[in-house]
């Protein structure tokens, strides 16, 4: 089976901090950057490291959306979440990467409307998960850590739930 994902700013910018952004070309066949993701991670300061990555070797992941789909207009997301969602609303067969931690209210929103609209959905989590389970990672809590001291949020309650996925 083919794994495609398209990529929202949230995880890119947590994965490039702790500098696990290459497990997203790893585990997957294609890896999408709608260009609205590409355009808020953009404004950050030069220095950072998701822009920094997005400009480089991200750049053969970007893809255009011309026109958020009107379904998704309809959610009233943030431009990043809505290029995700229209990328796969329009093009079936991919999952959507996007934190509910990272981005408070607006994030669960695209969650919920990706789950109303049928789109898969992976957070960094899941990520991580994922390549402990295919072997690209020994460990997944020294990476779950990372991600903590990088400003990711999230409970105790779902890390414990987490680890114990991977046996850890």
């Amino acid at each position: 089976m083919t794994r495609q994902w398209v990529v929202n700013a949230s995880p890119l910018i947590v994965l490039t901090k702790i500098n696990q952004v290459h497990l997203l070309s790893e585990l997957c066949d294609e890896v999408v950057i709608p260009s609205g993701v590409v355009q808020e991670i953009c404004i950050a300061p030069d220095n950072d490291p998701a822009k920094l990555w997005i400009l480089s070797e991200g750049t053969s992941y970007i893809r255009e959306v011309k026109q958020v789909d009107p379904v998704i207009a309809a959610w009233g997301l943030g431009l990043g979440e809505s290029h995700v969602l229209t990328w796969i609303y329009k093009n079936l067969g991919y999952e959507a990467i996007l934190d509910d931690a990272c981005g408070g209210l607006r994030l669960r929103a695209a969650k919920t409307a990706a789950l109303a609209l049928e789109i898969p959905v992976r957070g960094t989590l899941g990520v991580i998960l994922l390549a402990k389970r295919e072997g690209k990672v020994e460990a997944a809590k020294p990476i779950f850590e990372q991600l903590i001291q990088v400003g990711f949020r999230i409970s105790t309650q779902v890390l414990e739930s987490a680890l114990r996925l991977v046996d850890e």
